[in-house]
């Protein structure tokens, strides 16, 4: 075993992994700084220089909260549910290349956990896997509104996962390849998204609806389910949850502009391959913006229109899309 490749992947998945959970916590000081910008506020501006210690404060506070379990939950799965929730939001983003290879003490490094032939199968299949643990968490309270909750956040995320898997598809099939690194590189001169704005347009909009952020919020509406699945959870539990949503916005934010927006490629990169983590962390935190600027803009739909929006608009025009983009290859030659 050469032990070199193994300290590899332990460095790189530690860069994920920590990189992740530090991305969430001050993408939470982002929302809300943004959110209160648009809304003429101040926003967090007290733990720290500029509030820059908030997220820290958060974390502090939510670690000694009472740990509630309830009387008739299910407590294995109960305890088990944010831990299934937020692993696959933890290592989906492993097949996702943060740049080009760089040489490191005469050793070639590749910037990325590992570029894998099938990787956006990949995507595909960590992020069907997240639905169990909201569901479960929902099932196992106890409690009729996490149930609904946890049984919206199902049938909302079963749905746009089709139409999300279809856009997906769009790039591969204009790449001729599911690995990541040959569909960054098949956008050295266009993006995706001007040659597959369709596409692109429903990756947005089923993403959204995927991590059940606004205005597509259902599976925690507060005015009809209290809290939604996680009603009963508080402490490092809930914190779990919160932390599965906002690592799976950014990933969401990284898959979309490695699929559409040409991921790490940028000017001068091919002559300074470290500027390829710079131009992914600014595509990303621009994708984010976006996703903010949503939620602080679109009221929430209501439910039965949110999946009118999914089996009847998004599917179709994804699958249309898809007919489309494979004439035109075959035409072409391509």
């Amino acid at each position: 075993m050469d032990w070199s490749n193994v300290l590899e992947w332990v460095i790189k998945a530690l860069v994920i992994c920590l990189g992740m959970t530090l991305g969430f916590a001050y993408t939470t000081l982002y929302e809300r700084k943004v959110l209160a910008r648009m809304q003429v506020r101040v926003g967090p501006n007290r733990a720290g220089p500029a509030g820059l210690l908030q997220p820290i404060a958060d974390a502090v506070k939510l670690i000694f909260k009472e740990e509630l379990v309830p009387a008739k939950a299910d407590k294995i799965i109960f305890l088990a549910a944010p831990i299934i929730t937020v692993i696959p939001a933890l290592i989906i983003t492993a097949v996702v290349p943060w740049g080009p290879s760089v040489k490191i003490f005469g050793r070639e490094i590749q910037l990325a956990m590992t570029d894998i032939n099938v990787g956006v199968l990949y995507l595909m299949a960590v992020t069907s896997i997240s639905v169990y643990g909201i569901t479960l968490a929902g099932w196992s309270s106890n409690n009729k509104y996490a149930t609904l909750g946890g049984l919206r956040a199902t049938a909302q995320m079963i749905s746009y996962e089709l139409a999300m898997g279809f856009a997906m598809l769009a790039p591969v099939m204009m790449a001729g390849s599911m690995s990541l690194m040959d569909i960054v590189e098949g956008q050295s001169k266009l993006w995706y998204a001007l040659l597959q704005p369709v596409a692109f347009i429903v990756y947005i909009i089923s993403s959204l609806a995927e991590v059940n952020r606004s205005p597509f919020d259902m599976p925690e509406a507060e005015q009809e389910l209290t809290a939604g699945y996680h009603t009963e959870y508080s402490g490092m539990k809930f914190a779990l949850f919160f932390m599965a949503e906002y690592i799976k916005m950014i990933a969401i934010s990284m898959i979309g502009s490695t699929l559409f927006l040409g991921g790490f490629q940028g000017p001068f990169v091919s002559q300074y391959p470290w500027l390829g983590p710079i131009y992914l962390f600014i595509k990303t935190a621009a994708w984010l913006f976006f996703i903010i600027w949503m939620r602080a803009t679109l009221p929430r739909i209501r439910y039965d229109k949110l999946m009118m929006l999914g089996w009847k608009v998004l599917f179709p025009v994804a699958l249309a899309n898809i007919m489309v983009t494979a004439v035109v290859l075959v035409l072409t030659g391509s």
